[in-house]
């Protein structure tokens, strides 16, 4: 069911219920890039690095513990109240749709460990359009690599199924927990599919990282470290969650880390 009126809000607001978040401070972060909180330790609970492909769900450690409501019904996120430790705290939640890891930073040539990422398993209605346009793939660094910059061109399946390379730039000292946005290549919608990747150079250090593909459902932020913020309805969007979904907290950095981001998501049921 989709909610479609204000008395159909209004009941769906009566029958909701709260997660609360409250993540642990990351550090070595770099201002303008985006962190992921997947693997920071508090609530929800510190998840554990991923080996081969995972499809993510809400039962995976690390994910937001949301119940389910019955069908034909569905949540909807309906408000937020968000504070931080830091000014200017901005972050996004997600559904997180699947993951992998094991790949390196001290190698130039071409990694296939644990690849290719592909959707299979993956409810269509979890994805969103039929174009893949609302999903976001990412580099994930789970540990940090070495000194040195690369470049890291990643092999992927677009959305009319053509395979292209895409170059991600690395910065130097890739940290723990950093994300690098894969782009749809050129002309393209969007990406369905991570089939391999290679570096240009070594980077020093082997480290850890992996692919991730995650959904976009809103994103909320503060204005001043330490006062609440409420988001309702109207300015979330009121973006409805899949049954199945993996709902995690992506970061962008003002600063050198994260501060401590927390607050209470109120999900609708309609």
């Amino acid at each position: 069911m989709a909610i479609t009126s204000r008395d159909q809000l209004i009941a769906a607001l009566a029958n909701s219920q709260h997660v609360y978040f409250n993540k642990s401070v990351l550090t070595n972060a770099v201002a303008g890039r985006f962190y992921s909180l997947w693997r920071a330790g508090g609530e929800p609970a510190q998840a554990v690095i991923p080996g081969s492909q995972e499809v993510c769900t809400g039962e995976l450690l690390g994910s937001m513990q949301l119940q389910p409501p019955p069908e034909p019904f569905l949540n909807y996120v309906a408000a937020v109240n968000f504070s931080g430790s830091l000014a200017l705290n901005s972050v996004e939640l997600h559904d997180r749709i699947c993951h992998m890891a094991g790949l390196v930073g001290n190698v130039a040539d071409l990694q296939a460990t644990n690849l290719p990422l592909t959707l299979a398993g993956v409810a269509a209605d979890r994805i969103g359009p039929e174009d893949f346009s609302q999903l976001q793939w990412w580099l994930e660094w789970y540990v940090s690599t070495g000194s040195t910059a690369a470049v890291a061109t990643v092999t992927v399946v677009a959305d009319d199924d053509s395979v292209h390379e895409v170059d991600v730039e690395l910065a130097s000292n890739s940290r723990l927990a950093g994300l690098y946005p894969i782009f749809p290549p050129a002309g393209k919608k969007g990406i369905k599919a991570v089939n391999i990747l290679q570096l240009d150079r070594s980077t020093g250090t082997a480290g850890d990282f992996g692919v991730t593909c995650t959904r976009y459902r809103c994103a909320f932020s503060t204005d001043l470290a330490n006062r609440s913020q409420v988001y309702d309805w109207a300015q979330l969007g009121l973006p409805d969650i899949h049954p199945d979904a993996c709902l995690a907290l992506i970061q962008m950095c003002t600063t050198s880390n994260t501060g401590n981001p927390r607050g209470v998501v109120r999900f609708a049921v309609g």
